[in-house]
């Protein structure tokens, strides 16, 4: 017969592998969820050459665009001779706004990786899924700027104002203290600025250069600027193109929590709120779109129905589901859109160059109208 302590020991050995059974049959759907959560996370790897690249954003280059009216309105009024010079300016010109804004991507997609996770689209930028080396960032940003900066004086002292104007701006929108992109409706006007910057630095391309005035009372130097009235709408109309952005990004991301998280001025705003603030941006900028095309270019009011349609047309874009609005790269899948834009923008060429005697008439005898 067995002794009794060793009867015991067996069976607390045996209940003991039968507990561990136990344990294992419990915690047999534990690599599943781990599994899960390993898909769910983002797993950072450090940055290379091409991400760095990447986070510049050349593929935005193309938003500097809006330069040309600047350019088209300054030849239309001070009838600048096209020559090899202005050629090579117009070339130094725009590769400086570019790089500028360039310097600018790169550190709002640097500040902004915290808060890029937390937005379906911009959770895959390089920022977000690498590891950037801070120093290896900032010295990009600054050899960018700089060269750009350095460009720009190439061309006109007021050119290089408008290109340090630009990159100024860009330190208010991203970077604390300032950081106006969290601030409820500053966040849209600091970041459409940039369009009435990228008209002006277009603009002073072909605008004459002035010597030192005469005197205190010589006031011509304030005439090579573009008029207010065009800053004003162009801007205005920007901050129409942004808050549509922002309106289609809000109802992207469907929870207002998240929304904050991703963005802190989207803590304050509601889909009503951005949808007053458009058409505000809107109306304004047609107001003073109206005081420019009759004070300095009268054939320009043909032009302006089509100038409706197209903010009509492009609310419409910005209201659908997942927006095209949210990014230019995806705007682009809009072929009747990117169509109608084209022939406009031919229509504007040609109404900036072309006389029409009647609408003088009009304007002046019609005192009826």
């Amino acid at each position: 017969m067995l002794p009794q302590s060793f009867t015991l020991t067996y069976h607390q050995r045996y209940f003991i592998q039968q507990f561990k059974i136990m344990i294992e049959n419990m915690t047999i759907d534990k690599p599943e969820t781990s599994v899960k959560e390993r898909e769910e996370t983002v797993v950072t790897k450090p940055a290379s050459i091409q991400e760095y690249i990447a986070i510049a954003r050349p593929d935005n280059w193309v938003k500097n665009v809006f330069m040309v009216p600047g350019m088209l309105f300054a030849l239309s009024i001070f009838e600048t001779p096209f020559t090899t010079d202005l050629v090579v300016k117009i070339i130094i010109g725009v590769i400086s706004i570019c790089l500028v804004a360039s310097a600018n991507y790169v550190i709002n997609e640097y500040l902004d990786k915290g808060f890029d996770k937390f937005h379906p689209l911009k959770k895959k930028r390089s920022a977000v899924v690498t590891v950037i080396n801070p120093v290896i960032l900032y010295t990009e940003y600054a050899i960018v700027g700089a060269i750009g900066l350095a460009l720009a004086y190439v061309v006109s002292i007021k050119f290089f104002s408008m290109a340090l104007f630009l990159l100024v701006m860009g330190v208010i929108y991203n970077v604390k203290p300032f950081r106006s992109k969290d601030r409820v409706f500053l966040d849209v006007l600091s970041e459409s600025i940039n369009n009435p910057i990228r008209f002006a630095a277009g603009w002073f391309i072909f605008t004459p250069s002035l010597g030192v005035p005469d005197s205190k009372w010589d006031l011509n130097w304030i005439n090579t600027f573009p008029p207010v009235s065009i800053i004003i709408a162009y801007w205005m109309g920007g901050a129409f193109l942004m808050a549509t952005k922002r309106f289609a990004e809000f109802r992207l991301i469907g929870d207002p929590a998240v929304a904050g998280q991703y963005r802190r001025s989207f803590k304050f705003y509601t889909e009503n709120s951005l949808l007053v603030s458009m058409f505000f941006y809107a109306i304004t900028s047609a107001f003073f779109l109206g005081i420019f095309l009759i004070k300095d270019r009268i054939e320009l009011l043909v032009s302006f129905p089509f100038f409706a349609l197209l903010f009509s047309w492009y609310l419409k874009i910005g209201l659908l589901t997942d927006s095209p609005v949210q990014g230019s790269e995806k705007l682009y899948t809009r072929k009747w859109f990117m169509l109608y834009l084209v022939l406009f923008t031919i229509l504007l060429c040609v109404l900036m160059f072309v006389k029409i005697p009647w609408l003088y008439w009009f304007l002046k005898n019609a005192n009826n109208y």
